[in-house]
């Protein structure tokens, strides 16, 4: 079978397609004909090294496909399932993938396989961020960065089917069209406006409950100076770079706000968890509320133009790997 490989970390040319022997699943374990794998930003860090990993090592941890063979001891999936996954080491860029059975997610009749793949990480992760970290309603106004991206657009939707108000942010009049569509009650255009100035203009200075920020370095101290009294910054991801050090007294003397930096796997931990918030999402794709947008697919050799896509924010939605040219 054919797999994507970094034997070097690097740019995105340090992505490689090679030969490898198909794998056979060891007790435990289910064989899956990969379908797509879904690019997320965590593949970057893997890459480049930011995140370390012993090489060399098979890009990406997330996708769907059907599964072609099962392990000793496995219960409860079977060959022929059509099945979904994320945070599974390996389970990334390639043509079959062996992964644990506790971590496959059934995915329900209906759903198409690219869906699910683009669904399950992204989808997860808007999941855990309103409904645990901060579980917004309709009581709560909400600013959401990068709010055209693949979480951004599928958290606009919750928090505007639970009745949030959604101050989104983008960086094109094209991202804010979409932003506007999947819920966004206010949109500003960060490269053309006053973040600060906006936002408390649209909420009479009051501020907002809770900022969903996966940019980062660029963003974060603005957010903090947005947040009302005792409001809540989830800094859940770092497009633009890791924020720098701070002291924790700026949080008191803002307005003893709270600060979180979550990640999916604390979320998804346990099989059960895994389940139920997989099958949250994927119910709602299924019953047609949760509309996940595919903003490109790219076979295994273009990998690295994926990377290049993501890092660069050409893209809307979630991006696709297809092993099947």
């Amino acid at each position: 079978m054919r797999a994507v490989v970094v034997e070097q970390t690097g740019g995105p040319e340090a992505m490689q397609v090679v030969e490898r022997p198909a794998p056979e699943p060891g007790p435990g374990q289910v064989t899956v004909d990969v379908a797509a794998s879904g690019v997320n930003f965590i593949d970057v860090y893997q890459r480049t090294g930011a995140y370390p990993k012993d090489l060399p090592f098979v890009v990406g941890s997330e996708g769907a496909g059907t599964v072609t063979a099962v392990g000793e001891g496995v219960d409860g999936v079977a060959v022929g399932d059509r099945v979904a996954w994320a945070m599974v080491d390996g389970g990334g860029y390639a043509e079959a993938t062996v992964l644990a059975a506790e971590r496959a997610v059934r995915v329900p009749d209906g759903v198409d396989l690219e869906v699910a793949a683009a669904a399950m990480l992204q989808g997860m992760t808007a999941h855990y961020l309103c409904e645990t970290t901060f579980p917004a309603g309709p009581e709560h106004t909400a600013l959401v960065h990068a709010a055209a991206g693949g979480v951004g657009l599928l958290l606009t939707q919750m928090l505007a089917t639970k009745g949030t108000r959604v101050i989104a942010t983008t960086g094109t009049e094209e991202k804010a069209a979409l932003a506007r569509a999947a819920g966004a009650d206010e949109v500003v255009l960060y490269r053309d406006t006053d973040l600060v100035e906006e936002v408390r203009r649209v909420t009479d200075g009051d501020g907002v409950h809770v900022v969903y920020d996966g940019v980062g370095r660029t963003t974060f101290d603005d957010g903090l100076t947005l947040l009302r009294t005792r409001g809540m910054m989830v800094l859940y991801g770092a497009s633009s770079g890791p924020v720098p050090p701070m002291d924790p007294q700026l949080l008191n003397r803002q307005g003893s706000l709270f600060l979180t930096r979550p990640t999916l796997g604390h979320y998804i931990a346990d099989r059960a968890e895994l389940l139920e918030r997989a099958g949250a999402v994927l119910g709602q794709v299924a019953a047609g509320t949760l509309d996940v947008r595919i903003g490109g697919r790219y076979p295994l050799a273009d990998a690295g133009r994926a990377h290049e896509d993501l890092e660069a924010r050409r893209t809307t939605g979630k991006l696709l790997v297809l092993p099947r040219d």
